[in-house]
């Protein structure tokens, strides 16, 4: 984006300002980065209470088969996807993860069956070019439309079921990632059993005219606080799940990003519906004879936190790089830094100790399982 450019703001902008955010330019949009409480107060108050989270910025996509046949929309989509859309029922949602013809993610996304249309929820800064890459694949065979006239928010924690029973008491009925139409203070909504957070909790695509009013109503229930990026950003982190531009990107393949769990057996070697989508000579090979790197959760020793960019190595000298850290801070809940990024795949195995460079020291980290918390999703 131009530096130039004025920034966008979602539905839900003025709202912010008058519950006192500090605001931040962020893939385009101004977005609350923190509240008055502070990002350590939010952070915790996810995990424990309910936090409300603005992602407006984030595409909707709606993709509808011209034939009227879902069957057609999701095997077109598959043509993008390393992932098994054929097989999503109506109601259900999968991570899903848009490739290039070397294997690397263009974009990860989470892909809905609403029965006779899917629905997408795509990446803030990859929105544009991802409906782009709708269109010129897709475009013969389905109708497009990238919705600008939706809110999306997002209410995570163990008390966001509860929040939202007295709204719908249905609600406590819903599987993880299972996706419903229905009315919060009577307007239509659509809500997903979903989260970047690691917590239970809900994302609601809400009409853009409707987004402040029932979001105030939300906020007025005593366990529910507003959350901003810094808080956002750490809950995934501790949930060792991806940013993108960060922790994927072109550059790296799914296997890599130890995200195989997103590729169904369907799409796999020997699989009903084997590759097919961009890069699934690379993406295949590397699932069969493993990549030469992976993505893995890294603790560093003592309080100081080791960022994103940080290279690593096998020695304390320095001598021996093996990677690079990709995201990186302080952890509230685990109560130690938290970090990930890629290694050798010789450095991978769990209780590996490697270092990384900051400010000209050898910082020793130990690589680690992920997630650095318990998931809490409602299976």
């Amino acid at each position: 984006m131009d530096d130039h450019s004025p920034l966008k703001q979602t539905p839900l902008h003025a709202l912010h300002l008058s519950l006192g955010a500090r605001m931040v330019p962020f893939a385009g949009y101004d977005m609350p980065v923190q509240y008055p409480a502070g990002v350590m107060k939010e952070h915790l108050h996810t995990r424990s209470a309910a936090g409300l989270f603005d992602v407006s910025h984030m595409g909707q996509i709606i993709v509808k088969p011209k034939s009227g046949r879902i069957e057609d929309a999701a095997l077109a989509l598959e043509t993008l996807v390393p992932v098994d859309v054929l097989g999503l029922g109506e109601g259900r949602q999968r991570y899903g993860l848009f490739t290039n013809e070397s294997g690397g993610v263009l974009d990860d996304l989470m892909i809905a069956n609403r029965g006779d249309h899917l629905f997408l929820v795509v990446n803030a800064s990859c929105k544009d070019t991802d409906f782009a890459h709708l269109r010129k694949h897709l475009g013969e065979t389905c109708d497009l439309a990238l919705l600008e006239d939706r809110a999306l928010i997002a209410l995570q924690g163990p008390q966001a079921v509860t929040v939202l029973a007295e709204l719908w008491a249905d609600i406590a009925t819903m599987r993880f990632m299972d996706v419903v139409e229905a009315e919060l203070h009577d307007v239509p909504c659509i809500i997903s059993r979903s989260g970047y957070t690691g917590e239970d909790g809900f994302e609601i695509s809400i009409p853009a005219a409707s987004a402040e009013d029932v979001t105030r109503r939300i906020l007025e229930h005593p366990d529910v606080m507003p959350i901003g990026l810094g808080a956002r950003d750490s809950l995934r982190l501790e949930a060792g799940l991806c940013l993108y531009g960060n922790d994927i990107d072109t550059t790296t393949t799914p296997v890599e990003a130890a995200l195989e769990w997103a590729m169904q057996k369907a799409r796999r070697t020997g699989g009903s519906r084997e590759g097919g989508f961009p890069g699934a000579d690379i993406i295949l090979r590397q699932l069969a004879d493993k990549a030469s790197r992976r993505r893995v959760g890294l603790k560093p020793e003592g309080k100081a936190p080791v960022r994103a960019g940080a290279a690593l190595f096998a020695d304390a000298e320095g001598r021996m790089p093996i990677g690079t850290v990709t995201s990186g801070g302080f952890g509230p809940s685990a109560d130690h830094p938290v970090a990930m990024g890629y290694v050798d795949i010789a450095h991978t195995a769990n209780g590996t100790q490697v270092f990384a460079e900051v400010r000209g020291k050898y910082l020793p980290m130990t690589v680690t399982a992920l997630p650095f918390i318990t998931p809490t999703y409602k299976r």
